[in-house]
């Protein structure tokens, strides 16, 4: 029976996950994961900026087609023949 201390990230073990930090670091090197893990952070906050956007316009959207075809029932009846 083994404990299992560091939950598996998409199944894969703790072994797998330093072996992939450490091709990382050798590949950019130390002083270069701060400025990718801060460009990393901007892109995916202006990533959600633009989704929530587009969220609230389609979502803007929809209530003014609704608003369209909602029929007043007080006003008179349009004729195209009067």
């Amino acid at each position: 029976m083994s404990l299992h201390l560091v939950p598996a990230v998409m199944g894969l073990g703790p072994t797998e996950l330093i072996i992939i930090a450490l091709v990382i670091v050798l590949l950019f090197g130390a002083s270069k994961l701060p400025e990718l893990a801060r460009g990393s952070g901007r892109a995916l906050r202006i990533f959600k900026a633009e989704t929530k956007g587009l969220k609230d316009s389609d979502e803007k959207i929809s209530a003014e087609q609704v608003d369209d075809d909602v029929i007043d029932v007080d006003s008179p009846r349009r004729d195209d023949n009067a």
